[in-house]
């Protein structure tokens, strides 16, 4: 079952330190782009993902291709794919070892859920973590209230 209490997304956060984003986008318009940003404001350690930029750098951080090419544990992989799209991101998260996945808003793939609450993984489908943080009272630094 994914994680709906605020208590349990407040820990999966406050826990978290090394997240993947998983469909980075190099152009500012795009949630994915802002929500890295938001997140290495909020001292995460965010890799982002994406084969056609792998080598550039976003906000600062370079891209790699692909999770299995990401050296080092990850805590979380948070997906920015279509519901269809994110099983295989899913899978590739069971196969690397993460503790959890987090599905963007309107990303929803009940099958991968459960392969990955099978595989041991917390999940967290169709929210974003820069709507919770805030909401959570979890924000850091500069953009703490």
């Amino acid at each position: 079952m994914p994680l709906e209490t605020d208590q349990d997304i407040a820990r999966l956060l406050t826990e978290t330190k090394r997240i993947a984003l998983v469909g980075a986008s190099a152009k500012p318009e795009r949630a994915s782009n802002r929500i890295l940003k938001f997140l290495l404001d909020q001292d995460y350690d965010v890799v982002p993902v994406n084969p056609g930029l792998a080598g550039q750098e976003l906000h600062g951080v370079k891209v790699v291709s692909s999770l299995d090419a990401i050296s080092g544990a990850i805590d979380m992989v948070d997906i920015f794919r279509n519901s269809e799209a994110a099983g295989g991101v899913v899978d590739d998260a069971i196969a690397i070892g993460a503790q959890s996945v987090w599905m963007q808003l309107n990303v929803i793939n009940r099958p991968a859920a459960e392969r990955a609450e099978a595989a041991g993984l917390e999940v967290v489908m169709d929210r974003c973590p820069k709507i919770e943080i805030p909401r959570l009272g979890l924000m850091k630094g500069d953009n703490a209230d």
